[in-house]
Parts: structure tokens; C-alpha cells; sequence
């Protein structure tokens, strides 16, 4: 493959990344999240994919297929049970209404090219083109996780933050070492059962997964 074909692939790859980060922060259906979610993980992958590919680097395969594995099927599927038992199927709630989330995202993306130019023109890397659009990532999945109510979709909005720093990573030096990938991979895996008997306690002891409810009892202290 040429590398400026590579480059043109990555380049499409991660403008639907970031359509999906805009995804996220538009979609009103907890079902819809996840699926938006796994499209974000299944352009992550083949964006890694070809990146490893075009550097010669056979690690990130390894990583591309973690990714499809964890980003794709496990995690959509883990978050679906626990949505599907906690019997959540209300429209997601916003504390910011959708257009001045919409705004504040397309800020967020307009700084991230502007801090991120200094460092696409010293780079030589063929990804040196994507790294504005992982910043931009990172900062729409933490804004996702500050404008929603619900905690599961602040999860959400935390796992898709991982993925700009992923991306980031592959965008900046072609990845992180195989070890760290892997324990990371694994920490993420771990976690999302954590949430999960979180999520089950805070059902339990509030009987709602608003935040709301929860700012409520620490006023009464």
C-alpha cells in the first residue's frame, strides 16, 4: 500500500472518529450510545491496522485486534447486559441542551488544531495529520462525560475518552509499547465489571443511577 494512500485512509478513518465522538454527545438513546461506541471502536481498529501496516510495526496488529475485541464486541456487550438488568430505557438526560453542546464541541475541535499545529508541522510521522483530531476526541468524551446525568453514560463518555488517548498514542509515536497496551487493555476490561457491580449497588441503595439523586443525600449531610 503507497503511504500517501495510507495516509489518505488514516485521514478518512479519523474524521469518522470524530463523527462518532459528535455521535455520542447528539444521541438521545442509551442503545444508540453503544452502538455509536462501536463503530468509534471499529474505526480505531483498522485506523491501527493500517498504521501498523504502513510503519512496519506488527504490534499493532496486536493492538488493532485487542482493540475490535474489547472496543467492539466486549465492552458494547458488558454495557448492554447491564443496561438491559438495571432496565434502563429512557432517553439520555443532559444537564446542556444538545446545540450549545454541539457549539462548545466544535470549539473544543477548532483548539485542538490550533494546539496541536505547531507539532504536525515538526512531524514527520504519516499519522502527524490525525493527532488534532485524538486530542479532539479526548476533550469530546470528557465534555461527554461533564453535560450527561446518568451514570452509565458518563462511563460512556469515559471509554470513548480512552479511545482519543489511543488514538493519540498511534498518532503521536505509532503506539504504546506491546506491555502497556496489554495492561491497559486489561485494566479497562476490569473495570467495566467493576462499574458493572457499582452501577448494580447505586441501583440498589438509591434505586436510580441519576446523579441527581445522589447530590441530594450529600445536601442532606
Amino acid at each position: 500500500m503507497n503511504v500517501n494512500i495510507a495516509a489518505q485512509i488514516n485521514s478518512v478513518l479519523a474524521a469518522l472518529i470524530l463523527l462518532t465522538a459528535f455521535g455520542l454527545l447528539v444521541q438521545r438513546r442509551i442503545y444508540g450510545l453503544l452502538h455509536i461506541f462501536a463503530w468509534q471502536g471499529l474505526f480505531l481498529s483498522i485506523s491501527t491496522a493500517i498504521v501498523g501496516y504502513t510503519a512496519g510495526l506488527h504490534h499493532l496488529y496486536i493492538s488493532a485486534i485487542l482493540t475490535l475485541t474489547l472496543k467492539v464486541f466486549a465492552l458494547p456487550y458488558i454495557l448492554y447486559v447491564l443496561i438491559h438488568r438495571l432496565k434502563i430505557h429512557k432517553e439520555v438526560e443532559d444537564m446542556v441542551n444538545i446545540p450549545t453542546t454541539m457549539l462548545i464541541g466544535i470549539a473544543l475541535v477548532i483548539f485542538s488544531y490550533h494546539l496541536t499545529a505547531p507539532i504536525r508541522e515538526l512531524s514527520t510521522l504519516v499519522t502527524r495529520s490525525t493527532l488534532a483530531v485524538a486530542l479532539a476526541t479526548v476533550m469530546l468524551g470528557l465534555l461527554m462525560m461533564i453535560t450527561r446525568k446518568k451514570a452509565v453514560t458518563q462511563i460512556i463518555g469515559f471509554l470513548a475518552l480512552e479511545n482519543g488517548l489511543f488514538f493519540a498514542a498511534t498518532s503521536a509515536t505509532y503506539g504504546m509499547p506491546l506491555v502497556v497496551e496489554l495492561g491497559v487493555a486489561l485494566d479497562i476490561l476490569i473495570a467495566a465489571f467493576i462499574f458493572g457491580i457499582f452501577f448494580f449497588q447505586i441501583r440498589t441503595t438509591f434505586d436510580s443511577l441519576d446523579l441527581k439523586e445522589m447530590e441530594k443525600l450529600k445536601e442532606e449531610d
